[in-house]
C-alpha cells in the first residue's frame, strides 16, 4: 500500500489539512501556557496559595459568563473565521506581554490575573466560533473522522505538551517560554487565513435571538439527555479532580515522578481512544459509542479509591484507571461532538454551544466545592467513592432518550428542523435502530 494511501481522505484535501495544522499546533501551544503561567507565578513572583487561586478563577471565569454572549454574537457574523483570526492574535499579544513585561521588570501578579482573563475570553470566542466553521469544512459522513484527527492532535499535546513546557521553562525561564505559545497562536492564525470555506449565513437578529440556545438545549429531548449526563460526569469529576493530587500524594504516598507517569498513561489511552473511535462508532453506532464512552470513562476511575496494598500494585490500578478512562473520554468527546454538529441547525449553532457549554461549566466549580468540604468532612477515600460511583451513574440520563437507539447521525434534513419538531413532541434526531 502507498505511504499516501495510509493518510487519512481528510488530511490529503489541502483546506482541511490547513484548519487540522492550525489546530495541531495551537493545542500544543496550549500545554506550554498551562505550565508557564503557573510557574512564572510561583517562580518569577512568589505566588501564595490564595493567589494561584485567583489566577485558576481568571482562567476559568470567561467559559462561564461569556459563552452565552459569545454564542449570540457569533451567529450573527458572516465571517466566524475572520473572528477565530481576531482571536488567535489577540491570545497572541497577550501571552507576549508577559515577558516583555518580565524583560522591563514590570510583571505583576495581577498582569498575570488579566492576561489569564482575557486567554480565556478569547478562547470561548474561537471555539464558539469553530464549531460552525467545522461544519463548513466537513461533510456530515465524515465528522466522525474529522473529530477523531481533531482529538488525537489533543491527545498528542496532552502527551507531549507537558514535556515541552517543561523543558522550555527549564532552558528559557516561565515568561520567556510563553514566547513558544504566541508564537502558535499566529501559526494558527496563519492557517486560518489560508481557507476560505463558505459560511453559513448569519442568524437574522430577532426576539429571544440571545436565549434561543438555550431554550433549544431544553426543547429537545436527546440534546438535554446528553446535558444532564454531561453536567452529571462534569459535577462529579471535579470532585474527584479536586481532592486526587491530593489523595495520590498523601493517602498512597506517589511521588512526583510516580504520579507524572500516571497522568502521562491518561494521555497515552487519550491517543488511543482517538484512534479507535471511528471503528467504535461504525461497529455500535452513534449512540452505542455516547453509552460505551461514558461507562468507559467513569467505571474505571472507580478502581481509584479501591487502590491499597504494596505500592507497585497501587501504581498499576492507577495507571490501568488512567489509561483506561482516558480512552473512554475521548470516544464520547468524539461521539458527542459530531452528533451535536450534525443535530443543531446553523441558525442557532453558536448560540447552542454556549448556552451548552456554560451549562456544564456551571457544575465544575461547584463539583470543586463540593469535593473540597466532603474531602475534609469525611475524608480523601470515601469522598472519592461518592465521586467516581455517582459520574458512572450519569449513563442513566441516557437510557430513556432516544440516544441509546440511534446508530447514525442526524441526515442534513433533519439537522434543520429540530426546532420546529419541539412543539410537537417528535424528539427523533437520527435515524435509530429498528
Amino acid at each position: 500500500m502507498a505511504l499516501v494511501d495510509r493518510v487519512p481522505a481528510l488530511l490529503r484535501e489541502r483546506t482541511f489539512r490547513n484548519y487540522w495544522t492550525g489546530q495541531t499546533v495551537s493545542l500544543a501551544g496550549d500545554q506550554i501556557s498551562l505550565m508557564a503561567i503557573p510557574l512564572a507565578a510561583v517562580l518569577v513572583l512568589g505566588a501564595d496559595a490564595a493567589a494561584m487561586g485567583w489566577l485558576k478563577a481568571a482562567e476559568l471565569l470567561p467559559a462561564l459568563l461569556l459563552n452565552l454572549p459569545f454564542g449570540a454574537w457569533a451567529d450573527r457574523q458572516t465571517s466566524r473565521r475572520r473572528a477565530m483570526i481576531a482571536a488567535d492574535i489577540g491570545r497572541a499579544a497577550l501571552v507576549l506581554s508577559l515577558p516583555v513585561a518580565h524583560l522591563l521588570d514590570l510583571l505583576t501578579l495581577t498582569q498575570l490575573y488579566v492576561v489569564a482573563f482575557g486567554i480565556g475570553a478569547l478562547t470561548v470566542l474561537f471555539e464558539v466560533c469553530n464549531t460552525t466553521l467545522f461544519v463548513a469544512l466537513v461533510p456530515v459522513e465524515r465528522y466522525v473522522q474529522a473529530n477523531s484527527l481533531v482529538n488525537g492532535s489533543r491527545s498528542t499535546a496532552w502527551l507531549a505538551g507537558p514535556g515541552i513546557g517543561g523543558l522550555l521553562v527549564q532552558f528559557l525561564t516561565a515568561p520567556f517560554a510563553l514566547v513558544a505559545d504566541a508564537l502558535t497562536y499566529l501559526v494558527s492564525a496563519g492557517y486560518l487565513a489560508r481557507i476560505k470555506p463558505v459560511e453559513p449565513p448569519p442568524a437574522p437578529v430577532a426576539k429571544g435571538h440571545f436565549t434561543e440556545g438555550l431554550r433549544w438545549v431544553v426543547r429537545e429531548r436527546s440534546m438535554r439527555a446528553l446535558f444532564a449526563a454531561s453536567g452529571t460526569v462534569q459535577f462529579f469529576n471535579y470532585m474527584f479532580h479536586t481532592l486526587f493530587v491530593l489523595y495520590a500524594t498523601t493517602a498512597l504516598d506517589l511521588g512526583a515522578g510516580l504520579l507524572g507517569l500516571v497522568l502521562g498513561a491518561g494521555a497515552v489511552g487519550g491517543l488511543l481512544g482517538a484512534v479507535v473511535s471511528g471503528a467504535v462508532v461504525r461497529r455500535i453506532g452513534i449512540g452505542g459509542s455516547l453509552v460505551a464512552g461514558f461507562l468507559g470513562f467513569t467505571l474505571p476511575l472507580v478502581l481509584i479509591p479501591l487502590a491499597d496494598g504494596p505500592l507497585p500494585l497501587v501504581v498499576l490500578v492507577l495507571f490501568v484507571a488512567e489509561f483506561l478512562s482516558c480512552v473512554g473520554v475521548m470516544i464520547v468527546d468524539i461521539a458527542a461532538g459530531s452528533f451535536q454538529m450534525a443535530l443543531i441547525p446553523d441558525a442557532v449553532r453558536a448560540r447552542v454551544m454556549g448556552a451548552f457549554r456554560t451549562l456544564n461549566h456551571g457544575f465544575r466549580p461547584l463539583g470543586a466545592l463540593v469535593g473540597g468540604f466532603l474531602g475534609t468532612a469525611i475524608g480523601l477515600r470515601p469522598t472519592l467513592w461518592i465521586a467516581t460511583v455517582g459520574a458512572a451513574f450519569a449513563v442513566l440520563w441516557l437510557l430513556p432518550s432516544p440516544l441509546p437507539r440511534m446508530r447514525e447521525l442526524p441526515s442534513p434534513k433533519e439537522e434543520s428542523e429540530p426546532v420546529a419538531r419541539a412543539g410537537r413532541g417528535d424528539d427523533r434526531p437520527g435515524r435509530l435502530a429498528e
